[in-house]
């Protein structure tokens, strides 16, 4: 298999892991290349289903080595947590698994300023975020104060993080002040908090464990990656969310604060652009958002949207977040999204995913076009408060109300299902390599790829 970039090319939950699970086998290296622990990739083989928020998806492939790469943020506990769990369902990850040493680390003080940054956020403004430390994490990055993997091997390493933690208390006291929303107190999980304060004791105690725990795992991944290449071996990189919440090409400020799209694949690896041979997209066949943001073809919400085709969707798609478990925002497929996430990636294959969820419909819409302030567009807007105010143009067409789950073969699919996907993908650009036509690994009809 060609090196080879899987972008989610919608608002994430495309179904990015089962995918990154097929296209494994072919792969000797899987990257991941950019996010933190606040997105999940659920595979489902064998009858079983697993969640993988920090470690590739091909450690479930037997041999194959997997990179947690530098553009990750990587929260250590997650990731322990994370290590244990394959270890309890037979999988070792110890000799396959490797961390970069210039990987940013999420630490318990970046989760609690994320939850007090959003509750300092007045009504309207808030992000949606998920409170797992990301922003605040990247942020440190940028501002060249945040820790790496690699000063874990550092003997100074527990002196920094006692050091980040004064720095944060500080900063939580002024949030404090500010806060906008009831309560008086805000929550970590694993450590305490009292009175907007961490306990610095406490919280070095715990990164003594992690640091004792994670060592082994931590090296320059670059070289590693490099003399793979110059080996002949083929490298996948996954990355996580979708390129909406892109922060430079999404929906700003309704985005995640790293670059999902395949250009972000250079920059947390350490590959260059030269080393990138195919661009694999992936979107669902319907859309799905979670968390705040304008969203132009939405049916269906927890909060004052209830259109019944889209509770549908919901429910048939099991629309609830790998990870955060929150239920997620639906509506008709979006083509003027797709053709954007094909252009600044460069999308070359489509994996197409949940096609099975669109079975019952017997009239199905294609947002092809925007409408705003009564001109019609059919490229994507810069801004949120304009993509806020588009009207989606759509057309339609006949769903084929039967079961295609059970289907083996593409050319099996029913007129009315093909025509769907044949339509989706001359809206979309690209060509389609991979159909998905339900959750498990074994439903997955391999096309162009």
């Amino acid at each position: 298999m060609p090196n080879t970039v899987l972008v989610g090319a919608q608002w994430g939950d495309e179904g990015k892991g089962k995918v990154i699970d097929v296209l494994t086998a072919q792969a000797d290296i899987v990257v991941r290349y950019q996010g933190g622990s606040n997105a999940g990739h659920t595979v489902i083989a064998e009858g079983k289903k697993r969640v993988l928020r920090l470690i590739p998806s091909g450690i479930l492939h037997e041999g194959k080595t997997c990179v947690i790469g530098n553009g990750v943020v990587m929260n250590p506990l997650d990731l322990i947590e994370e290590i244990e769990a394959m270890r309890a369902s037979g999988v070792e990850p110890k000799g396959r698994l490797f961390i970069s040493t210039r990987t940013q680390m999420v630490m318990l003080y970046h989760r609690a300023l994320d939850k007090a940054e959003e509750a300092a956020r007045p009504a309207g403004k808030k992000i949606g975020t998920t409170g797992r430390g990301i922003g605040p994490a990247y942020a440190a990055k940028v501002s060249r104060t945040g820790l790496r993997c690699g000063d874990m091997l550092s003997d100074r390493f527990l002196d920094l993080v006692r050091e980040q933690v004064e720095e944060a208390n500080a900063k939580l006291r002024m949030l404090k002040q500010e806060r906008r929303d009831e309560g008086s107190d805000i929550e970590v999980p694993g450590c305490v908090i009292r009175d907007y304060q961490l306990d610095a004791d406490e919280i070095v105690g715990i990164y003594a464990v992690v640091k004792e725990k994670l060592a082994p795992y931590i090296i320059d991944t670059v070289p590693l990656l490099h003399r793979a290449k110059a080996e002949g071996k083929s490298i996948l990189m996954e990355g996580a969310q979708g390129t909406m919440l892109d922060i430079d090409f999404g929906t700003y400020p309704f985005v995640t604060s790293s670059n999902p799209t395949s250009g972000g694949a250079c920059i947390g690896t350490g590959l260059s652009p030269r080393d990138i041979d195919c661009v694999v997209g992936v979107v669902k066949a319907y859309t799905t958002r979670v968390g705040e943001g304008p969203f132009p073809t939405e049916l269906y919400n927890a909060v004052d949207l209830q259109d019944a085709d889209g509770k549908t969707m919901a429910e048939r798609g099991n629309e609830f977040g790998a990870v955060t478990k929150r239920p997620r925002r639906t509506g008709w497929y979006d083509a003027v999204v797709a053709r954007y996430a094909q252009q600044v990636n460069g999308i070359d294959y489509w994996a197409l995913t949940k096609l099975d969820v669109m079975d019952v419909f017997p009239k199905i819409k294609i947002c092809v076009a925007y409408e705003l302030d009564g001109r019609r567009i059919d490229y994507m807007p810069s801004s949120a408060d304009e993509l806020a105010r588009v009207k989606p143009v759509y057309e339609e067409m006949d769903g084929w109300m039967c079961e295609t789950s059970n289907i083996t073969r593409f050319e099996d699919l029913p007129p009315k299902a093909r025509a769907y996907v044949d339509r989706l993908i001359e809206l979309s650009g690209g060509k389609l390599g991979i159909l998905s036509i339900g959750p498990a690994r074994e439903s997955t009809l391999r096309i162009g790829l």
